[in-house]
This record gives C-alpha cells, sequence and structure tokens, in this order.
C-alpha cells in the first residue's frame, strides 16, 4: 500500500496543481475522471499494441548503438507513447462542447497524460522500491506533465482555429513538440553510458518546464472568462 501511495502522490499533485491554474472556468470532475481513465488503461494498451508492432517492423539488438538509442527514443518510445494519449485528446476530449477554451487543451492533455504516468509509476515503482518512487518523482512524473501541457497548449488553440487545415496543424505541432521533448528526455538518458551525458536530460526537462509556465500563463491570460 505504501508503495501503491508512494507511486501516485506526484500524480495527484500534478492534476491538483492544474486543476488549480484553471482559474476561469474549471472542468467538471467527471470529465477529468473520463481523461483520467483514458490515459490511465486505454492509451497504456494502445503503446503496448503499437509497440509490440514496431519491435516486428524495427526490431533493435540488445547492444544499441547512439542511433540506434536515438531511434529507439524518439520513434521506439516517445513517439508512441504521445501518440497514444494524443488520440485521446484529439479524438475525445477535443470535439466536445466542454471543451470550451484553450486552456482546456492543457487540462485534458495533462490528465489523460496523469493517467497514462500513474499505471507506469505504478508498475515501476513496483519493482524499484521506494528509491524509484522518490526519483520519477521529481523526474517522469513531471516529465510526463511538462510534454503534456506543452502538446496541450497547442491542442487548445487548435480548437478554436478557423480552419481545418489550421487546425490539423496546430493539433501536430502539439504532438510533435511533445515527441521531441519527450525523446531529448529519454535519449540522453538512454545514452548514460557516455559520461555526464546524462544531464542533458534534466537541462532538456527545465526548458520544457520553463516553456509549459508560459504557456500556462498565455492561455490563462487569453480566457475568454477571464472578466
Amino acid at each position: 500500500m505504501i508503495i501503491l501511495i508512494s507511486a501516485l502522490v506526484p500524480v495527484a499533485l500534478i492534476i491538483i496543481y492544474i486543476y488549480i491554474k484553471d482559474k476561469y472556468e474549471k472542468e467538471s470532475k467527471r470529465d477529468l475522471a473520463i481523461a483520467f481513465f483514458l490515459g490511465a488503461f486505454l492509451s497504456i494498451i494502445v503503446t503496448l499494441i503499437l509497440s509490440m508492432f514496431t519491435q516486428i517492423i524495427l526490431p533493435l539488438p540488445d547492444d544499441y548503438s547512439i542511433f540506434q538509442q536515438f531511434i529507439k527514443a524518439f520513434f521506439v518510445v516517445a513517439l508512441i507513447e504521445e501518440f497514444s494519449k494524443y488520440i485521446f485528446v484529439r479524438f475525445y476530449s477535443q470535439p466536445k462542447k466542454y471543451f470550451n477554451e484553450p486552456f482546456d487543451g492543457i487540462v485534458y492533455a495533462v490528465m489523460v497524460s496523469m493517467g497514462f504516468a500513474a499505471i507506469e509509476n505504478i508498475a515501476y515503482v513496483s519493482q524499484g522500491g521506494m528509491g524509484t518512487a522518490i526519483v520519477r518523482a521529481f523526474t517522469a512524473v513531471p516529465a510526463h506533465a511538462t510534454f503534456a501541457v506543452l502538446m496541450g497548449y497547442f491542442m487548445g488553440l487548435a480548437k478554436f482555429a478557423p480552419s481545418k487545415k489550421q487546425k490539423r496543424k496546430l493539433n501536430l505541432i502539439g504532438l510533435a513538440l511533445a515527441v521531441l521533448f519527450h525523446g531529448a528526455y529519454d535519449f540522453f538518458l538512454f545514452i548514460g553510458f557516455i559520461p555526464g551525458i546524462s544531464i542533458g536530460a534534466f537541462v532538456s526537462l527545465t526548458i520544457g518546464i520553463i516553456l509549459s509556465n508560459k504557456a500556462i500563463k498565455r492561455h490563462q491570460e487569453n480566457s475568454k472568462f477571464k472578466l
């Protein structure tokens, strides 16, 4: 039970943080819960299925080269995981009437991502124990939230784009940005056999967090419910 709680606490704190940041027009807890469970169950299933197909189509040897680690980080892990989250925001949350301001893109992207992160964190912490829980509380879980904010920022803009072409473009920019930061974060960790290179993961995460905070503030400032 302690392990389970330690895995879920950072996820809960991020959810509360984003809920508080949604200042002017709160989403219903029911809709938030649905988005969370889409991430926790369906998004995980999609990730597992796509990963199995990828291993068949793009098998990688046990002793990866740096280039192969790059492929693994950006295409085998980042693209699959972020796409698995993206499709539920794009095709479930975004078309809904309650998705009625750009900030909602951040809210629902984070909720789906935190559902995904919760299951992933439980799996890792169950194997690694409390030490893993502490490390991931300050790294992997905030990273998932950061990627989601960056993606959700553009998906929020896409909802209100004047044309289908612009909507498609903004949605894909959001997905691409999440994949870029997720891939960079993982890549530097995957090539940790190079002394000191792992610091790149924390640099990329720090940049992502800074951009995420700016994205949150910008959508807050532009909320049509602000007055």
